[in-house]
């Protein structure tokens, strides 16, 4: 499975120039590819992004976490997602799963990778827990 020039540049936009809160990337089956399905502005929250994963099909996605640590420094984390609802195919578990490894070591600089089977298993109190 390849990834798409243009899914390496978005993420670098996330990760240097803070283009992006997030990006949502999927896997596109005819040019065995992974793609950017859509962005995320900075302004947009938590709860933005993860409206945005669909209910029945797997993704992979990037989330910059901007938080205040107890010294009051503003800090940001990279989070990598792999989202796998339990309502998706198994064959697209299935393709989702054999890609991950390979997608994931293109994004340099990614701090924390959840994988995430419903919205619980990445909830805003997990992501805090594991940025602090």
């Amino acid at each position: 499975m390849g990834v798409a020039d243009h899914s390496k540049t978005t993420y670098m936009e996330l990760q240097r120039k803070k283009v992006h809160r997030y990006v949502i990337f999927k896997i596109d089956e005819k040019k065995k590819e992974v793609v950017v399905e859509k962005t995320g502005i900075t302004a947009e929250n938590y709860e933005d992004f993860t409206e945005s994963l669909p209910e029945n099909d797997c993704r992979y996605a990037v989330y910059d976490f901007d938080y205040v640590t107890s010294e009051n420094c503003q800090k940001s984390k990279i989070f990598f997602i792999a989202w796998s609802p339990s309502a998706s195919r198994i064959r697209s578990k299935m393709l989702y799963a054999t890609s991950k490894e390979r997608f994931r070591r293109e994004l340099v600089g990614i701090h924390y990778e959840i994988q995430a089977t419903d919205p619980s298993e990445m909830d805003l109190d997990i992501i805090r827990e594991r940025a602090n």
